[in-house]
C-alpha cells in the first residue's frame, strides 16, 4: 500500500466499501435489529444483490465473502475482548485471595 492509498483509506476516499452504515441506511434497507452491527454496511449491498439475482447461490459471491469475513473479524475481536475480561477477573480473584491470605497471616502472627 502506497502512502497515497493509506491516506485515502484513512480519510474514507478509498474504493473499498465501508463496513459501517448509518441508522437511516439500515432502516431504509429494512435490516432486522439483530443484524445492525459493524458489518451492516456490507450486508445492505449483499441483500440488494441477492434480491436482484433471485438468491442464486453462485451470484453475489464477492459481497457474501466480504460480509462473512467482516463477521469473522468482529467475532475474533469479541473473543479477544472476552479473553481479556476473563484474565482480568482471574487476576482480581488472585489479588483478593492474596490480600485475604496476607491479612489472615498478619492476624495470626499478632
Amino acid at each position: 500500500m502506497t502512502v497515497v492509498e493509506a491516506v485515502k483509506s484513512a480519510i474514507g476516499l478509498s474504493g473499498a466499501p465501508s463496513t459501517t452504515a448509518t441508522r437511516e441506511q439500515m432502516s431504509e434497507a429494512r435490516l432486522p435489529i439483530a443484524y445492525r452491527d459493524g458489518c451492516a454496511g456490507l450486508l445492505i449491498p449483499l441483500n440488494r444483490c441477492r434480491q436482484e439475482e433471485y438468491y442464486l447461490p453462485w451470484k453475489c459471491e464477492q459481497e457474501r465473502h466480504s460480509y462473512e469475513k467482516c463477521q469473522y473479524e468482529e467475532f475474533k475481536k469479541r473473543v479477544a475482548k472476552m479473553d481479556e475480561l476473563r484474565e482480568a477477573k482471574v487476576l482480581a480473584l488472585h489479588y483478593i485471595a492474596l490480600h485475604w491470605l496476607s491479612s489472615t497471616l498478619l492476624y495470626l502472627a499478632s
